[in-house]
């Protein structure tokens, strides 16, 4: 008996044990990442592939799977049996769409000068020279159809020999086309233009293309901002997101509906933006995602149609968590995934009439259960100019307010992304807390989910109210007595990097160690280099060589540049080889500064990143150079 008390004892010692495990960074390497490939015909099953690092292998083993959309276990497949619906099948099953590259320009060398194979180089007389992490070779994406029932390789090219893409680079998919309801008419998404054109405009429009007249037509003309995500109700009503303003990728987001030719903007005259949307079953309604008060949420919309009814938005769920997808829709349920800091996405039901959430995967479930999650606190801080700032706090595992903790302001990138409660793979706020560090995650000036006005202001003032509202967040925080104040570091990558080069030189002694990932650092070069010309024509104001107001604040005051004299503090710099948006010499001639100026730095450089780090190795590089220099400065 004594021998059997003795085992069950030292069982549950080591149980205990695990479970006090705080999150290494290899640990968040084994994390599984769910996606959804789809459901069945019978909107029943989904099939869902999940994905694992493979650090040996350095890239990524996938399994695949399939579960009652009502929840149940999860059913081992392989990939060939996740026979979801087929979007790219006409409603009729005649035809099918794809995508493919094709070559339009003679761009490269051996286009040009057919004797000289073995040549290199990339001959350019306009813009659009290279995007995100690819430099243009004279090809572009291009959408055909075929036969159904043919194994046709070729098919019908709908936009032959146009040098213009769909899907949309860098990120476009699937989403970026669709079928009309009566399988005659293909709709897609495309950005027309050419050269600088291309490189300085939003303009992208929802084109119609008719199979039988083989004509195009473009229904979104008047709208010279972007016009993406087409999608068509039961009733036939087609629906998209709309952005008004060219060259402003981070505008007020709607959903419009195209109706027998009477066009309707849904939430016009609601205060937020819209992520992504899903028609309800009888076309009466639209369910739609959008960030609110530091989370993303579910939301609904009334399609009124032409009856004199007022369109109104209604928020459907609530808490501390992000909505990341709507699924679909079964009776009364929506199929969601879901994330919050602490969870990568799982897949839950939400049921529309009691508005209540249930987990139907929990595929990490033994990874969480094996470690002490840190706690997130939403906290509101008033702001030099009197307003209420929302702030997440990620309170280490086990937190004890008797001790006293180095503390992290962590800058969001954007400027104008949502600080959710996302889960990332890098910027992880579990790992990071689980280290021993408290988090200060505000909701500065730029943010959506706290009004079109509080998105808006960050425009043209990267310098401006947004410095003193990160100041504000770190400042209020540091009162409590469980902060450390001789242990303060600021943190953060793209806008957030810029945001941490720029606070380097007005922080005033607050932090001892700074840590930029692909930051602006130098808004002049930033212009001469980045891709997306329209990007730092809108929120800079125009070119360098433009003088006014805007644009002098932009190049000078706002330019961390200009304030490496007043550099005193030790700084890790990160950067991407591929990183075309935040190009390369950012990184370098910060790090050059920095040395130069006798301040203890480094620079981490990964030649085939670009804006983030994917490959798993180079990640768990990452992680270690980060958590190394942290121990190392603070």
């Amino acid at each position: 008996m004594k021998n059997a008390l003795l085992i069950i004892c030292l069982m549950l010692s080591s149980s205990l044990m695990i479970a006090q495990q705080k999150m290494p960074p290899e640990l968040l390497w084994k994390v599984e990442r769910l996606s959804v490939m789809g459901l069945d015909k019978d909107v029943s099953t989904i099939f869902i592939e999940v994905k694992t690092p493979n650090i040996k292998e350095n890239n990524y083993d996938s399994k695949y799977y399939k579960m009652p959309i009502t929840g149940g276990d999860l059913v081992e497949i392989k990939k060939e049996d996740a026979t979801a619906k087929d979007k790219n099948l006409s409603p009729d099953g005649n035809y099918k769409l794809f995508h493919k590259e094709v070559p339009i320009e003679a761009i490269k060398g051996t286009d040009l000068y057919k004797d000289l194979d073995k040549s290199d180089v990339y001959i350019f007389s306009d813009l659009d020279i290279r995007h995100w992490d690819t430099w243009q070779d004279g090809s572009y994406n291009h959408l055909f159809f075929k036969k159904a029932e043919t194994d046709d390789a070729d098919g019908t090219d709908i936009m032959p020999n146009e040098p213009f893409h769909t899907p949309q680079r860098p990120f476009g998919g699937d989403e970026d086309y669709i079928w009309s309801p009566d399988s005659k008419n293909i709709y897609y998404v495309s950005k027309k233009l050419k050269g600088k054109a291309y490189a300085t405009s939003t303009n992208t429009d929802i084109y119609k293309y008719n199979l039988d007249s083989k004509s195009t037509e473009n229904i979104t003309k008047e709208n010279k901002g972007y016009d993406t995500n087409p999608a068509f109700s039961s009733e036939g009503a087609l629906a998209w997101l709309q952005m008004k303003t060219d060259g402003y990728e981070a505008d007020k987001n709607d959903i419009v509906v195209l109706n027998n030719g009477v066009k309707q903007n849904l939430t016009e005259r609601w205060d937020g933006t819209v992520n992504s949307f899903l028609w309800s079953k009888d076309g009466n309604e639209i369910y739609f995602t959008a960030p609110v008060d530091g989370t993303i949420q579910l939301f609904k919309v009334n399609y009124p149609g032409r009856k004199s009814i007022a369109p109104v938005v209604e928020q459907l769920s609530e808490g501390q968590f992000d909505i990341t997808s709507i699924i679909a829709q079964k009776d009364n349920t929506l199929l969601v995934t879901r994330t919050d800091m602490n969870h990568a996405a799982e897949i839950f039901s939400f049921n529309i009439k009691d508005k209540s959430l249930k987990q139907l995967t929990n595929i990490n479930k033994d990874l969480y259960s094996s470690i002490d999650l840190p706690k997130v606190e939403k906290r509101y801080v008033t702001t030099t100019d009197g307003k209420q700032m929302l702030v997440w706090v990620i309170l280490p595992p086990n937190f004890d307010a008797s001790k006293k903790y180095p503390t992290l302001l962590y800058a969001q990138g954007g400027p104008q992304s949502a600080l959710s409660q996302f889960y990332s793979y890098r910027w992880n706020f579990q790992l990071m807390a689980s280290q021993g560090y408290i988090v200060v995650a505000p909701n500065r000036r730029g943010m959506p989910g706290h009004g079109v006005e509080w998105n808006e202001a960050i425009s043209k003032d990267w310098g401006g109210q947004v410095m003193d509202d990160y100041l504000s967040a770190i400042d209020d925080l540091a009162k409590e007595p469980y902060v450390d104040n001789d242990r303060l570091g600021a943190i953060g990558a793209s806008y957030g990097g810029y945001s941490v080069f720029y606070l380097a030189g007005i922080h005033e002694k607050r932090f001892k160690t700074f840590i930029s990932h692909d930051g602006v650092f130098d808004t002049r070069s930033m212009y001469g280099t980045t891709e997306e010309l329209f990007f730092v024509n809108h929120d800079f104001g125009g070119a360098y060589w433009e003088k006014n107001n805007t644009t002098l604040k932009a190049y000078n005051e706002f330019n961390p540049i200009y304030k490496v004299s007043q550099w005193d503090t030790p700084i890790l710099i990160i950067q991407g080889g591929k990183d075309y948006r935040v190009p390369i010499e950012q990184g370098l001639s910060a790090f050059q500064a920095a040395q130069l100026r006798g301040i203890k730095s480094k620079l981490v450089y990964f030649p085939e990143e670009n804006h983030w780090v994917l490959k798993p190795q180079n990640a768990l590089v990452w992680q270690s150079e980060f958590f190394k220099w942290l121990k190392e400065t603070l």
